[in-house]
C-alpha cells in the first residue's frame, strides 16, 4: 500500500520540497514576502478618475504601497457593472503617475493579457478564473508578477496546482491570495479560511496574502479579519477602499470609507512588529 504522504507534491515548481526557502515577490520594487506585511488597497472597481485618485490617496495615507483597482469586473449578474475596460486602465495609469503606487489589476480573458499587462505592474487572476487554465498559462507567459486568488470552491491543493500552471510558463513571481471560500454559512459573504495561510506557506514557497474585504463582505469585518490575517502570518492584505462606499458601483458594503481608513492605517503600522515583521515600504516617492 502506497503512503501518499511520501509521494512528491504534484505542484513541483511552487512546492517547498524543491525550494525550501520562502520567496519574496517584488512588484515594481515593493516586496511581498516573509519579512514584511504589504498593504494593497484601492477601489474594487475603477469608476471615475476622481473616485480612483481619492481612493488611492486614502489607501496611501493608510500605508498602502500597491494600488488595487478593477478595470475589468467579472460579476455573477450580467446586469451588474462590468468595469470600464481600457479607459479604466488609463485612469489607473494616471493615478499611478500621480501617487507613485504600482498597479494591481485583474485580467479576465486570455486575449486581454497583453493589453492589461501594458498598463499593470501585477496581474490578478480572480476567484472565478482560478481554474481557467488558458488564462493561467497566458498570465504565466506575460513575464510579470501575478496574484492568484483561491477559487471559491477550491481545495488548497487545487489552488497550488493552479499556481503550477503559471509557473510552468517560466514565471515564479506568484502571490497566492486567500479570499474566502464558499461554505454553508450565510452570515458572511464567504468564509475566511485562516488555516489556509500557514498551510499554503508550509506546502509552497510562494507568498500568501489575505483578502479581508471579499471574504467577510462587510465593512465591520474588514479590520478584525485584517488583524487575524497578520496574526496568522499572512504576507499582506488586499483591501477595498472607496471615498463614498454608499455610492460604489461594486462592493460598496465591504469597502472602507474615510471613517475606517485611519484605524486600518494604525493596524498596518503596529501589528507587523508583533510577529517580527516590518510594514512594506514604497519603492519610490512620486515627484
Amino acid at each position: 500500500m502506497t503512503d501518499n504522504a511520501s509521494l512528491p507534491a504534484p505542484y513541483t515548481l511552487v512546492s517547498r520540497e524543491n525550494h525550501p526557502e520562502r520567496s519574496t515577490v517584488r512588484v515594481a520594487g515593493v516586496p511581498i514576502g516573509p519579512d514584511t506585511v504589504t498593504l494593497i488597497a484601492g477601489p474594487c472597481a475603477v469608476e471615475t478618475p476622481e473616485q480612483t485618485l481619492e481612493a488611492a490617496l486614502m489607501a496611501r495615507a493608510a500605508g498602502a504601497t500597491l494600488l488595487r483597482g478593477g478595470a475589468y469586473k467579472p460579476r455573477t449578474s450580467p446586469q451588474a457593472f462590468q468595469g470600464l475596460g481600457e479607459p479604466g486602465l488609463r485612469i489607473l495609469a494616471d493615478v499611478r503617475a500621480e501617487t507613485g503606487l504600482p498597479i494591481v489589476t485583474e485580467v479576465v480573458d486570455a486575449h486581454d493579457v497583453e493589453l492589461v499587462a501594458s498598463y499593470a505592474d501585477m496581474l490578478q487572476v480572480g476567484t472565478r478564473n482560478a481554474q481557467n487554465f488558458a488564462l493561467l498559462q497566458a498570465v504565466g507567459a506575460a513575464g510579470m508578477p501575478v496574484m492568484l486568488k483561491r477559487g471559491m470552491n477550491a481545495t488548497i491543493e487545487e489552488w497550488l496546482m493552479a499556481a503550477e500552471y503559471i509557473a510552468q510558463r517560466g514565471n515564479l513571481d506568484i502571490v497566492l491570495c486567500e479570499r474566502g471560500i464558499r461554505t454553508f454559512e450565510t452570515a458572511t459573504r464567504n468564509t475566511l479560511d485562516v488555516s489556509a495561510v500557514p498551510m499554503a506557506q508550509r506546502l509552497s514557497h510562494l507568498p500568501v496574502i489575505v483578502d479581508p474585504s471579499h471574504s467577510g463582505g462587510r465593512r465591520d469585518l474588514v479590520l478584525p479579519l485584517t488583524r487575524a490575517a497578520i496574526a496568522v502570518g499572512a504576507d499582506g492584505v488586499i483591501i477595498d477602499v472607496h471615498p463614498h462606499p454608499e455610492q460604489a458601483l461594486c462592493d460598496g458594503p465591504q469597502s472602507l470609507g474615510e471613517r475606517d481608513i485611519t484605524e486600518l492605517g494604525r493596524v498596518i503600522r503596529l501589528w507587523p512588529a508583533m510577529i517580527g515583521r516590518t510594514r512594506a515600504q514604497a519603492a519610490h516617492t512620486p515627484a
